[in-house]
């Protein structure tokens, strides 16, 4: 089964799934198999384009994996996918290496999981940032595959309030690799994130690059051309932005590089904390905070429960209530952002995960 999907379609395409997961633990403290052996678990793992020295999300669903085979003592394999035509022959060579779990990471490779789970029903699969649907879009569940899902608007709601409260020109932007529903949930979070801080403050704070209500926007195609991401946010800075929020895995380095060539912009990573990844350590002072997903922490902790024969297809959905996102530490901006502001952001944060302040997306899971 292959679905085609059309970017405004796939930008509102909303994931209704029944239940959440439990949160992933942060540590597992020792070996899950009490000691035994479990190197009869081959746990595998196929990248999306980017790979996995990507700074973002494939690099966060990699160190979940080499976290579990050094702490549960299992085997791995993986698979690093340089281009989209290559993610079905990536699954199929792990469904004939006889994976136990085979989990793939991003949206796109929704479809090469789902016609594997389909056809290996006694086989385990995970999917990071998607659940699966079928040729109209419809949800759809299987008991041998596991959705990893991150409601990250909540997040990124707080990293919009902040930029709001930090810009000096009045202007901030984001963009996105593709209109994927695991992207423009972040974009509509940050717009949301703005638009909040201005009725709060009586402020005029424009955010470029993404239409909530048309879920239409700028998205430079991929997550592998950095080239893009500069030139995208070098037309940002032109017209005025001085806080860039890139959704775009590996491109946002492109980002980072245009912002080094002007006076006073930052950026905002996304899904891991862009200020502790060695690939941004030259720009790594630009960087204001990251909108983070725990994936790594997923991943281990899916590979956990599988080994110890508890492998459940009902999503794990992470919030902020949950400890599945978060607002990264602001590092190097840790003296610019001023009290008050900080303290907002944590009310916010609280009211977020009180249940009182409810920050929506098409693309909410």
């Amino acid at each position: 089964m292959k679905k085609s999907i059309p970017a405004a379609l796939a930008a509102a395409a909303a994931l209704t799934l029944a239940a959440c997961g439990a949160a992933p633990e942060e540590d597992s403290g020792g070996d899950a198999g009490g000691g035994t052996d479990n190197s009869d678990f081959l746990a595998c793992m196929i990248s999306d384009e980017g790979g996995w020295d990507d700074a973002s999300f494939n690099e966060s669903g990699f160190n979940g994996l080499t976290r579990a085979e050094d702490e549960l003592g299992i085997s791995v394999q993986d698979a690093e996918s340089t281009d989209p035509g290559q993610y079905t022959g990536n699954v199929d060579a792990m469904v004939q290496a006889g994976c136990s779990l085979t989990i793939g990471v991003g949206f796109n490779l929704e479809d090469a999981i789902q016609e594997a789970a389909e056809a290996n029903e006694d086989m385990h699969f995970a999917l990071i940032d998607s659940g699966f649907s079928d040729a109209d879009f419809n949800p759809v569940t299987y008991d041998n595959a596991k959705p990893l899902l991150f409601n990250t608007q909540e997040a990124a709601f707080l990293a919009g309030y902040l930029a709001g409260g930090m810009t000096e020109t009045g202007t901030v932007a984001t963009y996105g690799g593709q209109a994927l529903p695991s992207v423009t949930i972040f974009m509509d979070g940050f717009v949301d994130g703005v638009a909040a801080y201005n009725e709060a403050h009586d402020a005029d704070v424009e955010a470029l690059g993404w239409d909530k209500d048309a879920q239409d926007g700028s998205f430079t195609g991929d997550f592998s051309n950095t080239e893009a991401g500069y030139s995208t946010t070098q037309q940002f800075i032109a017209d005025g932005a001085d806080i860039i929020l890139p959704v775009a895995g590996p491109v946002g380095s492109g980002s980072l590089r245009a912002a080094s060539e002007a006076d006073g912009v930052s950026v905002i990573w996304v899904d891991s904390d862009g200020y502790e990844q060695p690939a941004n350590d030259e720009f790594k002072d630009l960087i204001l905070t990251s909108v983070m997903k725990g994936i790594a922490n997923s991943v281990f902790d899916t590979i956990e429960s599988s080994v110890n024969g508890d492998f459940s297809s009902e999503p794990y959905v992470g919030t902020l209530e949950n400890g599945g996102v978060s607002l990264a530490p602001y590092h190097d901006f840790e003296g610019e952002v001023p009290a008050e502001l900080q303290t907002e952001i944590e009310d916010l944060q609280a009211q977020i995960i009180a249940g009182d302040l409810v920050v929506d997306s098409p693309s909410a899971n």
